[in-house]
C-alpha cells in the first residue's frame, strides 16, 4: 500500500453498530438518505460560521448547496455538499470512531469561545453508517476548508475495515459520497423515489438541495421566521402544502418561544373537522423537526388527543436525540415543549372564546366533538372546562352556547348544583317529564344530544363548586327550595279528601302491578303536563349513563326506579273514578302497564317494545269504539 494510503479495521463496537443499524435500527431504510443530507447541511453551516467569523476559506466563492446525482445504469447514488469538507485525521475521528464526532468537537470549540452555536448544532457520524442500509460499497471524497491541507478519499464496505488515501488530484472544498446501491436498494437510484424522499424529511434544509439540475426545497420553513415578515398568503399556501387541505385554515397559531426552552411551532386549525377521524385514529398529531430537519411525521406526543384536529409543525434546535433520529429520548426538554405547545393552543382557543365569540362558536361546533374528550387532561383541566360549550335551556335554539361559566352566572340563590339533561334533540328533551319542575322554577338545564357529553360530565363531576346534576337524578328537595321568586303557581282543583284517600290505594294497586320493577309508586311533586316518570330511588348514575354503560358491556347490577305519578292529570282523575266504581278494573293494569312503559320508552330503557305497542293498540281499539258509540248517540 502507498505512503498516502492507509487501511484501518472498525473498531468492535464500530461492527455491533452497523449490525444494529442495517437490521434493526432503523424502522426504513429511506432514513439513511435523510441522514447524509442533514450532515451536509451540517457541513454547510460550519463553513459559513467559519467564513462569517473571517477564517481563510479554501474556494470562498463556492456557493452554499447540496446535490444530489444518480444513475439507475450503474445503480449508484452521490451526495455532494460545498461545506466544511474534513482532513484526513478528521476522516479518522469522525467516520471511523462512534464517541468522536466532528461536530461535537466543533459545539466545544465553540463552547470555548462563547460563540453563538444556535445555527450549528448536530451530529456527524453515527448517522452516517446507516448508509449501509443500502450500500454495498461507500466511497467519501472530501477537500477541507483549510486550504493547506490535501483532499482525501474514504473507502469501505461496511464490513471490517476502511481506507484512506490521500488524493493527488485537485478538489474543490466540501464532501462527496458516492454510494455503491445494493441489488435490493435499486430504489434509490430513481429521481421520482429520491425526489419524494427529500420532500418528506428534508424540505426545509436551509440551504438549496438540488436533485439533478433541478431545485428539490422551494418551499422555506416560514415557522422559523418573524411573524411580521409573513404574508397571511404565505401561511395558506404552507397549510395546504402541509395538509392538501383546499380550504384557508380557521386558525393560524404561530409561536417562537426563546426561554427557557427554544423552539419554533406553527400550527393551524382546519375549517373542517376530519371526518375520517374515528376510522383513522392514528393519523393526526405535529411534524417534529430539529434543525429544519424532519424528525417525526404526526408526532403523537406534542399535544394531547383532544387536540388532534391541530395541524402543524414543531422546531427546537434544543432536543437531544438518541442514536434514532425516529425516536426521541424521553426527557424534561420534550416534555417542557410538548406542555407548553398545549398551553399555547388552548390559551388561543380561550382568548378567541373571550374577544370573537361568534369564531369561536364556529370552532366548537366544528371540533368540539374531538375537544370535549379531555377530560383527563387534568394539568389543563381548568382551561379545558372554560372552553366547554353547550346548548341549554336559556338559549332561544339549538344554535346557540352556553359556557359553564355563563351557566353559573345565572344560577338561583342556594344553587349548588349544574343540571343537565341528555335527548336527541332539543325538541325532545323539551318534552321530557323530569323537566316540567326546571320549567316551573326558571331553573336552567343544559341540553346534551350526544352521549359522550354526559360522560365527560359525569367524570369531570364538578365545575369549581358546583356538581353536575342530571335531572332524572335530581333532589327534589333541593329543588323545591330554589327559584321560587320566579315560580308560577297554576291553578288546579284539589282532590277531596275522599279522592285522595283512593288515590293512595291506587297507587298501591299500580306498585302490586308493576311488582319488583319499581320500588315504589308515589305521588309526584314534580310534575305538572305528564302523569308519570321514572325516578332513581337513591342519588346514583342516571338512567341514560346506565344505558351508555351497558352498551359498554358493564354490568351495573338492578337499578332501584321510581315511579312518580301526576295526581292533577286528566288521565290519573279518570283513573280514580275508575278505581272508586271497581279497584279491579282490568283498564287500570293496562294504563299502569302503559304508563310503566312510557316511562322507559322517554329514557330510552325500553328493551323490548312489542307489549307497549300491542297494549296501546288494544285502548286505540276500544277508544275508537267508544268514539263512534258516543257519535251515534249524538246524531
Amino acid at each position: 500500500m502507498s505512503e498516502t494510503k492507509h487501511k484501518y479495521k472498525f473498531k468492535a463496537e464500530i461492527k455491533q453498530l452497523l449490525d444494529i443499524l442495517v437490521h434493526s435500527l432503523y424502522t426504513s431504510r429511506e432514513i439513511f438518505l435523510r441522514e447524509l443530507v442533514s450532515n451536509a447541511s451540517d457541513a454547510l453551516d460550519k463553513v459559513r460560521f467559519e467564513s462569517n467569523k473571517g477564517t481563510e476559506i479554501a474556494d470562498k466563492d463556492l456557493p452554499l448547496e447540496i446535490h444530489i446525482d444518480f444513475d439507475e445504469k450503474k445503480n449508484t447514488l452521490t451526495i455532494r455538499d460545498t461545506g466544511i469538507g474534513m482532513t484526513k485525521d478528521e476522516l479518522v475521528k469522525n467516520i471511523g470512531t462512534i464517541a468522536k464526532s466532528g461536530t461535537a468537537d466543533f459545539l466545544k470549540k465553540l463552547a470555548e469561545s462563547k460563540e453563538d452555536a444556535t445555527n450549528i448544532i448536530g451530529k456527524f457520524g453515527v448517522g452516517f453508517y446507516s448508509v449501509f442500509m443500502v450500500a454495498k460499497e461507500v466511497v467519501i471524497k472530501t477537500k477541507s476548508f483549510k486550504p493547506e491541507e490535501p483532499a482525501c478519499t474514504w473507502r469501505s464496505d461496511g464490513s471490517g475495515s476502511f481506507e484512506i488515501e490521500e488524493l493527488e488530484e485537485p478538489l474543490k472544498r466540501g464532501t462527496t459520497i458516492e454510494v455503491h446501491l445494493k441489488d435490493d436498494a435499486k430504489e434509490f437510484a430513481e429521481k421520482y423515489r429520491l425526489e419524494n424522499i427529500i420532500k418528506k424529511h428534508s424540505n426545509f434544509i436551509s440551504f438549496p438541495i438540488f436533485l439533478g439540475k433541478e431545485k428539490i426545497n422551494t418551499i422555506s420553513a416560514i415557522w422559523r421566521e418573524p411573524k411580521t415578515s409573513i404574508k397571511k398568503e404565505q401561511y395558506v399556501e404552507f397549510y395546504k402544502f402541509l395538509t392538501y387541505d383546499t380550504e384557508e385554515p380557521m386558525f393560524i397559531v404561530h409561536k417562537s418561544v426563546d426561554a427557557p426552552i427554544q423552539f419554533n411551532a406553527l400550527m393551524f386549525i382546519p375549517k373542517k373537522s376530519d371526518e375520517f377521524f374515528w376510522m383513522d385514529r392514528e393519523n393526526y398529531g405535529l411534524d417534529l423537526y430539529v434543525k429544519r430537519v424532519l424528525i417525526q411525521h404526526k408526532n403523537k406526543d406534542l399535544l394531547p388527543e383532544y387536540l388532534s384536529f391541530v395541524k402543524g409543525v414543531v422546531d427546537s434546535e434544543d432536543l437531544p436525540l438518541n442514536i434514532s433520529r425516529e425516536t426521541l429520548q424521553e426527557n424534561t426538554i420534550f416534555n417542557k415543549i410538548s406542555s407548553s405547545v398545549t398551553n399555547h393552543i388552548l390559551s388561543f382557543l380561550l382568548d378567541k372564546a373571550k374577544n370573537s365569540p361568534d369564531e369561536y362558536q364556529a370552532f366548537w361546533k366544528e371540533h368540539g366533538k374531538v375537544f370535549r374528550l379531555g377530560y383527563m387532561d387534568f394539568v389543563n383541566l381548568e382551561k379545558y372546562q372554560e372552553l366547554l360549550r353547550f346548548n341549554s335551556s336559556f338559549n332561544k335554539d339549538e344554535n346557540e352556547l352556553t359556557s359553564l361559566a355563563d351557566y353559573v352566572s345565572r344560577l338561583k340563590e342556594g344553587q349548588k348544583e349544574i343540571y343537565y339533561a341528555l335527548g336527541n334533540s332539543r325538541e325532545a328533551i323539551v318534552l321530557d317529564p323530569h323537566l316540567e319542575i326546571f320549567k316551573k322554577k326558571g331553573i336552567e338545564v343544559l341540553y346534551l344530544y350526544d352521549p359522550t357529553e354526559e360522560f365527560v360530565l359525569s367524570s369531570l363531576r364538578k365545575y369549581k363548586d358546583f356538581d353536575f346534576k342530571s335531572v332524572d337524578t335530581a333532589d327534589l328537595k333541593k329543588l323545591e327550595t330554589l327559584g321560587k321568586e320566579g315560580e308560577k303557581e297554576e291553578e288546579k282543583e284539589e282532590l277531596s279528601k275522599d279522592d285522595r284517600k283512593h288515590f293512595s290505594s291506587l297507587l298501591a294497586k299500580m306498585k302490586k302491578i308493576l311488582g319488583d320493577r319499581v320500588k315504589d309508586v308515589v305521588e309526584s311533586k314534580r310534575l305538572s303536563d305528564s302523569p308519570s316518570c321514572l325516578v332513581n330511588a337513591d342519588d346514583t348514575l342516571s338512567a341514560s349513563m346506565r344505558k351508555i354503560l351497558k352498551m359498554a358491556n358493564q354490568d351495573m347490577g338492578k337499578q332501584e326506579r321510581i315511579l312518580e305519578v301526576n295526581p292533577n292529570h286528566k288521565l290519573v282523575r279518570n283513573l280514580i273514578e275508575i278505581f272508586k266504581k271497581n279497584s279491579d278494573d282490568e283498564y287500570i293494569t293496562n294504563v299502569t302497564e302503559q304508563l310503566y312503559g312510557s316511562a322507559l320508552l322517554l329514557e330510552g330503557a325500553l328493551e323490548d317494545p312489542h307489549i307497549l305497542i300491542a297494549k296501546m293498540n288494544e285502548l286505540l281499539e276500544k277508544s275508537s269504539e267508544w268514539y263512534l258509540k258516543q257519535s251515534k248517540e249524538t246524531t
